[in-house]
């Protein structure tokens, strides 16, 4: 298992960037597909973004392509979230999340993945 624990969450008005980071411990990082879902109130947790073992493929929700970017370090056993352009739809507790099937159906689902993060929030303000 590995240990993940998010930060870079804030307040920030629309039109603004933040970037989330998530560092993780324990188990060997680049053997982990890592992923972000995000949480609004009231409603089910929803994909954001996710990246391969290596970095090299990434996979977007549609209501995040062109704004976000998913990247990660393995040296620094970090992946990251760029946000650009937020929108209070954006609004939301962001988690990350470590999983093992990359594959076109899995790595947009959270049973995909194993471990998870606490969340920290983003709040968009209109």
């Amino acid at each position: 298992q590995v240990q993940l624990v998010e930060s870079g969450g804030g307040l920030v008005q629309a039109g603004g960037s933040l970037r989330l980071s998530c560092a993780a411990s324990g188990r060997t990082f680049s053997s982990y597909c890592m992923a972000w879902f995000r949480q609004g109130p009231g409603k089910e947790r929803e994909f954001v973004a996710t990246v391969n073992w290596s970095g090299g493929s990434t996979y977007y929700a549609n209501s995040v392509k062109g704004r976000f970017t998913i990247s990660r370090d393995n040296d620094k056993n970090t992946v990251y979230l760029q946000m650009n352009s937020l929108k209070p739809e954006d609004t939301a507790i962001y988690y990350c999340a470590a999983g093992q099937r990359w594959d076109p159906y899995s790595r947009s689902r959270p049973y995909a993945y194993d471990n998870w993060g606490q969340g920290i929030q983003v709040t968009v303000s209109s």
